[in-house]
């Protein structure tokens, strides 16, 4: 089927004038926008005639003539083009039929009455886009003798019959049905009667040539009657595609029903960018009918940046006829100072032929969406930042670095600027600060951040330095805040920085540790009931974080203290030794452990050397370790021997996690059980006993690492020392080694935290060890350095303990050793022995009170002892006198009655003697005691005055 066009120019082919037909918005758009469209040209050919007496140059016809051509021209609204646009169809297929009926009179171009042709208001081109566009209309014409004697090419494109096969065709026997022909032969022949006739026909389309039968149609009929030159009845007939023009009422129909009752604001933009036509939806949000809003620009609706915007959009749509999707318009509706934002959809509207006529605007409000969203995204950024919270905030048991730490977090993702303050009492380790109900007790500002060049908090009061210890006014904000435990806000300062800010208690399990401030500077959004909500949360889990770190602070600083309070103050002193040690506690991370060492004094200018480590950390190896070495110099104060002292050791650590002690433990342990519920404490030890005289050690090792020599001269070496078990693990006897020191050689105990860690194995660490040890005869404090600086002890995985010793035996002319025999004259020898001695010594003030002693120890020999007697005496920094012999019975102290004549002689020696005592040896034993040397500091006891003590 074929469109026929609103009007036609001069010299081209017929069939350049045929166009597709158009559908949906395009019919919409055609309908409404007038006549758009690319001219139709005329037909070609040199034809002419003379002019006639009617404008169509045709025969008069009458009043039927002119009702025709108020008909045909009814579309467009002018008949003239109409009746013009018919002729000249028809026209053409006559001049291309060369078999066409005579008389057929054919048509030339009007004139004026005055014979002149009609110029441009006849034949005027316009553009296309008329009715015709859309609806397919045909015209034909009927002889005389009722057969087609003109065929149009709208003809041939509506039924596909070709003018060499239509022209002298009965249209009655080829298009009706074989029932309805009767009628049409009767209707036929009142039409050549000269009558007008319209209505609506089925008819079929005329078989095939390869007998494919028709297609079935429904076409409205226009016949107006027309007389030839030779005076004969004929007739014109105009056919209209009744399913076509349904089609176009229905899209018209629905177009409407859109535009019109859409829920969204819809526009038809012209090609000036101006509003054509807009709907009720529209006009119900920015005011006035759908009328009032014709002929106005984006720029009556929007501010004026946004118009721009959206006017250069509507001018790209317009050219580029690229849709736009989801374009967001921000803007205001009349009567409201609310921001409104509405998502646009553009797109470019045709024609029927094709051309822009247009754009589709349509909008829809997301005001509300744009809202939600923007909550969504504060909701998501919130979880987002709580989540990075809880990733950063707490790794740290340091107090400034969780609060710092809290702030990274902050700044600037939350606020702008942000400080922590924290109760100076809680740093200090008070459990309840002074003040601390009404808030205004000393803060501490621990942490400060600045996303705005470190910017101060301009337009309040003077600026808190961290570190320094501040409090707040009883009446302010922050004060309060502390006070109620809730959040406040804090007024800003006209012409000053901060816009908004939010002081934020840290409550950690109901009680107020500090203080958080989170500001935001002008230009910033301020703080809303969300923000508050999440402040409160963010300074929460910081609270808890600090407080957890304040408490471990406070544990870790207790067992230190402890832990060093056990271990011997200042520089310890030995008589042949030259002593250093060095102490390194676990960092915050791996809490205090239990290394310990210890050098202890024992009788006869013997040494004992403990290094030891109780496995664990904490209060609890502090505690271990405390009770162990409490242990160990009240065992070696026994004098017993290296092994004996393990050993005792291993019963103790047993008992330590029993609550029965250490035969409930021994009796246990020998019961099957199912559950343990006793703690295990596992130590390792070394222990040395180092004789001053004979320079002499003797080891034991309690699963321990081996004790290091250096000797001079010599590379450092391990020490080959059985390890035994570890202390607490028990039913393994501990061996003893004994070396002789040369003189100036070195001696070095360590634990673990020294040589091993997880980045270096304990073989490696015990080979740096050794060749640190390089030279042994620099001083103690400087080799101790050195090991600690070569070696990896900052790992911060253990403590560390080092005890240095570098041998310096007692020289021999401060040794006095003799041999008596079982006879009472040696008493009188052994009292000679030491008078002369002591003189030698330039002792002479002790000589009375040395004679003494030494002749009541040495009658207690010759009374309860056995075998030959020895007396030995010791200077270096006090003096020792030893009494030896072969017996096994221990003397003991008694207090003697008024009326016994003996019984005094112990009596006398712990009055005399700053301290005295005896202990087993491999051949009997060995009684002692010491007495301070006159330029020592300490008074000497006057032996008359304690002799009459005694009575």
């Amino acid at each position: 089927m074929s469109e026929i066009p609103a009007k036609a120019t001069e010299s081209e082919d017929p069939s350049d004038g045929a166009r597709a037909g158009a559908a949906g918005d395009s019919a919409v758009a055609g309908a409404t926008g007038g006549a758009m469209g690319d001219a139709v040209p005329q037909p070609r050919g040199d034809a002419r005639t003379e002019p006639t007496n009617t404008p169509w140059g045709g025969a008069p016809s009458g009043p039927s003539d002119d009702a025709s051509s108020r008909t045909a021209g009814a579309s467009t609204g002018d008949p003239t083009d109409a009746g013009t646009d018919i002729g000249a169809d028809m026209h053409r297929a006559t001049a291309k039929s060369p078999g066409g009926p005579q008389g057929a009179a054919p048509v030339e171009s009007p004139v004026e009455p005055s014979g002149e042709p009609m110029g441009d208001a006849m034949w005027q081109s316009s553009p296309p886009g008329s009715i015709y566009d859309y609806i397919k209309v045909a015209s034909f014409s009927i002889g005389a003798d009722g057969l087609v004697d003109q065929w149009s090419l709208r003809a041939e494109q509506l039924f596909g019959i070709s003018p060499e096969r239509a022209l002298g065709m009965d249209p009655i026997e080829a298009f009706f049905e074989p029932d309805q022909r009767e009628r049409g032969q009767r209707k036929m022949a009142e039409i050549l009667d000269g009558r007008e006739w319209t209505g609506v026909v089925p008819f079929r389309m005329p078989a095939a040539e390869d007998g494919e039968p028709g297609a079935e149609g429904l076409a409205e009929v226009y016949v107006m009657p027309t007389t030839t030159e030779d005076g004969e009845r004929a007739a014109v007939c105009i056919v209209v595609d009744v399913r076509t023009l349904r089609s176009i009422e229905t899209d018209l129909a629905a177009s409407q029903a859109i535009f019109g009752q859409s829920p969204f604001g819809f526009l038809l933009i012209d090609t000036d960018l101006r509003v054509r036509r807009a709907n009720k939806r529209f006009a119900s949000v920015f005011g006035g009918n759908v009328e009032s809003h014709r002929g106005r620009t984006v720029h009556d609706y929007l501010p004026r940046s946004e118009a721009d915007r959206v006017a250069a959009t509507l001018r790209r749509v317009l050219e580029t006829g690229d849709s736009i999707t989801d374009m967001h318009v921000t803007g205001f509706i009349p009567g409201s100072d609310d921001r409104r934002h509405w998502s646009i959809n553009l797109y470019r509207v045709h024609s029927g032929t094709g051309r822009p006529i247009g754009i589709a605007w349509l909008g829809t409000d997301i005001t509300s969406r744009r809202a939600a969203a923007r909550e969504a995204a504060a909701a998501r950024r919130n979880l987002a930042l709580l989540n990075e919270a809880g990733a950063r905030i707490g790794n740290s048991l340091d107090l400034e670095t969780t609060a710092r730490e809290l702030l990274d977090v902050v700044v600037p993702g939350f606020c702008d600027l942000a400080t922590v303050d924290l109760y100076q009492g809680l740093l200090a380790g008070d459990e309840t600060p002074r003040a601390l109900a009404d808030g205004s007790a000393e803060l501490r500002r621990v942490a400060f951040a600045s996303a705005v060049s470190d910017a101060p908090f301009i337009g309040g009061p003077a600026p808190v330095t961290v570190g320094a210890v501040h409090h707040y006014p009883f009446n302010s904000p922050c004060a309060d805040a502390l006070r109620t435990a809730r959040p406040q806000h804090v007024p800003a300062e006209d012409g000053g920085l901060i816009q908004s800010t939010l002081a934020v208690p840290m409550v950690a399990h109901d009680t107020v540790v500090g203080l958080a401030q989170f500001s935001r500077t002008k230009g910033s959004e301020p703080f809303g009931d969300r923000d508050r909500a999440l402040a409160v949360e963010l300074a929460a889990r910081a609270a808890v974080c600090i407080d957890n770190a304040r408490l471990y602070r406070r544990e870790h600083e207790r067992a230190l203290i402890l832990q060093r309070s056990l271990l011997p103050p200042g520089d310890p002193e030995a008589s042949g030794l030259d002593i250093a040690c060095r102490y390194l506690p676990g960092n915050a991370a791996t809490e205090v452990g239990g290394d310990w060492f210890d050098v202890i004094e024992l009788p006869g200018h013997r040494t004992a050397l403990v290094v030891g480590d109780v496995m664990g950390r904490g209060l609890r190896a502090a505690v271990a370790m405390g009770e162990l070495r409490t242990a160990v110099r009240t065992l070696a104060l026994l004098d017993l021997e290296p092994a004996e002292v393990l050993s005792a050791l291993d019963e103790i650590a047993r008992g330590l996690g029993t609550p029965g002690g250490v035969q409930q433990a021994t009796r246990a342990a020998r019961q099957p059980r199912d559950a343990d519920l006793s703690e295990v404490y596992l130590a390792t030890c070394v222990y040395a006993v180092y004789d001053s005289v004979t320079r002499r050690c003797t080891f034991a090792n309690a699963g321990h690492l081996p004790p290091v020599l250096v000797e001079p001269g010599e590379s450092a070496l391990m020490l080959d020392v059985p390890p035994g078990m570890p202390l607490g693990v028990g039913g393994e006897p501990f061996e003893e080694v004994e070396v002789e020191l040369p003189e100036g050689a070195l001696l070095a105990l360590y634990t673990d935290g020294l040589v091993e860690s997880r980045d270096h194995p304990l073989d490696e660490g015990l080979q740096a060890f050794v060749g640190a040890l390089t030279d042994p005869s620099r001083p103690l404090e400087d080799v101790c350095d050195h090991v600690l600086n070569t070696l990896d002890t900052h790992h911060g995985e253990d403590d560390i303990a080092l005890l240095m010793a570098r041998v310096q035996g007692l020289p021999a002319d401060s040794v006095g050793d003799w041999t008596l025999p079982r006879e009472p004259r040696s008493v009188g020898r052994a009292r000679e022995y030491a008078r002369t001695q002591l003189t030698a010594w330039g002792l002479e003030p002790l000589v009375d009170t040395a004679e003494l002693l030494v002749s009541e120890l040495v009658t207690n020999a010759l009374r309860y002892g056995e075998g030959e007697i020895r007396l030995r005496l010791l200077l270096d920094r006090t003096l020792v006198c030893e009494v030896w012999d072969a017996g096994l019975v221990q003397p003991r102290r008694r207090r003697a009655r008024d009326t016994d004549e003996g019984g005094r002689g112990l009596q006398l020696v712990g009055l005399l003697s700053a301290s005295w005592g005896s202990r087993r040896t491999p051949r009997g034993k060995t009684v002692w005691f010491e007495l301070p040397l006159p330029d020592g500091g300490t008074p000497l006891t006057d032996p008359a005055e304690a002799l009459l003590s005694l009575f």
